[in-house]
């Protein structure tokens, strides 16, 4: 048996559906179309690199769901999902990557075969993921047009907000993903030195990711690691090139630690020689404004005041930070390992609750250099509880 199989109990997965279903009827919907990989994780277990075609979830209000994936997939789906096979739906090979058809036409045709479309005026309405990076325009179009009878909303995130809450079991793999990201943050900061190449630094990163721990895998990262430096490193999403690390510029190592598809994020900076007055000056006060915001996470606060305590804390060095301070984690697939739904920022209302988990992530892009320092932490009954436990400083080598 495939060793990713039923990572959690039938009763788990029947809460998160209930928790899904719960939402579905206050948006008014009839049914859900999801196609979001980390929201098919979520309902039915299934992981598998297939995401690059068109695959969807239909979750009706009531009666069974139906997973419909490229016929090669679906074929062996049943490996990582609960799902029973008459629940798993294959839609022909040619209906791949072809100019004037998409997958959608046929799964349209196959849900109107098993009876499950109802005009709007019935059955409500049917919501889409439309910010979904895996939700083209092709594909809303094929459903548009191959079943007029539904009235097609925005289904506004509703999996991923259902997903903001972990349970125990989720915590639990995350507290793995954070061990994960441990050994992967200690092989950057050991291997980053003057005259190293950036590429050979990258790979010794992913393979601390990917080998983990003596007791457990890693996996795949929903991003690679990122490393800005020196003078690049006044822009937060650059990788890594041949070239090597050079005497007294600082590097920017963000980097995550997965574990069964669950993402713990980090963030730290290393000086290869000695720090410029104004890289030291920006730390001092980015490590004081994390540790402040760690201070005021618990059950009940709204995460907007942990946005207006950062922003104090800088406003004391004459400093502040234009974009948002965090948001939450959990399940990622490439591109993202946020879950787009909570950003720490001062107008979100969102009310803190015991296992809601986020990367808090105080990046610093200024001109010409750049500091960056988080946490990947999870809301506590009493406070916060962090992931990983690496020094809120800036590394001098």
């Amino acid at each position: 048996m495939y060793l990713g199989a039923q990572l959690f109990t039938d009763s788990e997965y029947e809460q998160r559906l209930t928790r899904v279903r719960g939402a579905m009827e206050l948006q008014g919907l009839s049914a859900l179309i999801v196609t979001e990989p980390a929201n098919l994780f979520y309902l039915i277990g299934y992981n598998a690199w297939s995401f690059y075609t068109p695959q969807m979830l239909f979750v009706p209000i009531e009666g069974e769901l139906l997973f419909f994936a490229r016929e090669m997939d679906a074929h062996g789906a049943h490996r990582t999902t609960w799902l029973p096979p008459e629940q798993i739906v294959g839609y022909p090979e040619s209906y791949v990557h072809r100019p004037h058809v998409h997958p959608f036409d046929w799964v349209a045709w196959a849900l109107r075969q098993r009876h499950l479309i109802a005009p709007a005026s019935k059955g409500g309405s049917v919501g889409l993921e439309m910010d979904s990076h895996y939700f083209t325009p092709k594909a809303y179009r094929a459903l548009h047009n191959a079943i007029p009878e539904w009235k097609l909303v925005d289904g506004f995130e509703l999996v991923n907000w259902a997903r903001s809450v972990k349970s125990d079991a989720e915590i639990q793999l995350m507290r793995q993903a954070g061990m994960v990201c441990s050994e992967a943050m200690r092989a950057a900061i050991d291997t980053i030195d003057v005259g190293v190449r950036q590429c050979d630094a990258a790979a010794v990163i992913s393979q601390a990711q990917i080998t983990g721990t003596s007791d457990f895998g890693g996996d795949y990262p929903a991003i690679v690691p990122m490393m800005p430096t020196g003078a690049a490193a006044d822009t937060p999403h650059l990788t890594w090139h041949q070239g090597t690390f050079a005497a007294n510029e600082a590097v920017v190592i963000e980097l995550t630690g997965v574990h069964n598809r669950y993402h713990c994020p980090l963030a730290r900076t290393v000086a290869l020689g000695k720090p410029s007055n104004d890289l030291d000056y920006v730390a001092q006060a980015t490590a004081e404004g994390l540790n402040n915001v760690l201070d005021v996470i618990r059950p009940g606060v709204p995460t907007r005041e942990l946005a207006s305590t950062w922003n104090w804390t800088l406003a004391k060095y004459g400093l502040e930070k234009p974009s948002r301070l965090g948001y939450s984690i959990g399940i990622g697939y490439p591109p993202d390992w946020g879950e787009r739904t909570i950003s720490i920022r001062t107008e979100d209302e969102t009310i803190m609750e015991t296992n809601m988990t986020f990367h808090i992530i105080c990046g610093m892009w200024m001109d010409n250099y750049g500091f960056e320092l988080s946490e990947s932490v999870r809301v506590s009954p009493t406070g916060v509880e962090t992931f990983t436990s690496f020094p809120r400083e800036l590394i001098q080598k």
